[in-house]
């Protein structure tokens, strides 16, 4: 079991939802947090009830997309913590809709908050966290990172890139004593959907039942205990995965069917 106490971690997109809630528990548990997202009201706001409660958490906002803003976040930690040992990509947009109908600007700006930002944070990060105590890299992704549905192609296809990504390096840092965690959530109960750049369709994504973000928080905080490499976290993602493993027609017709 990973210990967290006093652990150094930084956290993107922790204004609200899966990344607020993550920023709570690791505190709990008694690490030391660099939260980042762009909403400085609220980040500052999250700060100031975590150290209230006698947490060591420091705040710096802005754009993760950034390389200066990341330069801070390390800065931050190096300074304050002198080092780090957790590294949390959280931070995440989505946008619904056909992709014919939608513009190539969609499509990569969904992969500089997703993909880029996220590959480009980890190379940043790791000097600090190889000289770090049982570092790990987490990787907040998606089930359709591991099945692709209708009107999502582009958020889909950040979060395979995401996945493929964290299997290369996962295996490349091994030897240099770092981990990666992959987190794979279903539907979450966030702001996910009102960020979204835009959605057309004007559906309910949510409407079916959805996991709240303190659950999905939790079991991140137990996989990282427990030295897990991925979690799939509902019986439904992991269903999906196995009819597209195992029966990749039939779950392609259901989804061509229904998903849209």
């Amino acid at each position: 079991m990973r210990k967290l106490k006093d652990k150094r971690v930084i956290i993107t997109g922790a204004s609200s939802g899966i990344g607020l809630e993550l920023a709570k528990q690791l505190a709990a548990e008694g690490c030391r947090i660099v939260i980042n997202a762009r909403r400085k009201d609220r980040l500052e706001e999250l700060a100031a009830i975590l150290s209230a409660d006698g947490g060591d958490c420091i705040a710096v906002a802005g754009d993760v997309t950034d390389p200066i803003v990341r330069a801070r976040l390390l800065s931050a930690a190096k300074e304050s913590f002198d080092g780090l040992d957790i590294l949390i990509n959280n931070a995440g947009i989505g946008a619904m809709g056909r992709f014919d109908e939608a513009s190539e600007d969609r499509l990569r700006q969904i992969f500089e908050v997703n993909f880029f930002a996220v590959a480009e944070f980890i190379r940043e990060s790791l000097p600090l966290l190889k000289a770090g105590d049982e570092p790990v890299i987490v990787n907040l992704s998606s089930v359709l990172g591991h099945r692709a549905v209708p009107l999502k192609s582009e958020y889909c296809a950040s979060k395979f890139a995401i996945h493929g990504f964290s299997d290369a390096i996962r295996a490349e840092l091994s030897q240099d004593g770092v981990d990666l965690l992959l987190v794979s959530p279903s539907t979450t109960d966030s702001e996910f959907f009102d960020a979204a750049i835009d959605d057309p369709t004007k559906r309910d994504w949510k409407k079916g039942g959805s996991m709240s973000p303190k659950v999905v928080a939790s079991r991140t905080v137990r996989a990282i205990k427990k030295r897990r490499h991925e979690i799939i976290l509902t019986f439904g993602g992991r269903t999906l995965v196995w009819l597209d493993r195992m029966i990749p027609g039939i779950a392609n017709r259901i989804i061509a069917k229904f998903g849209q």
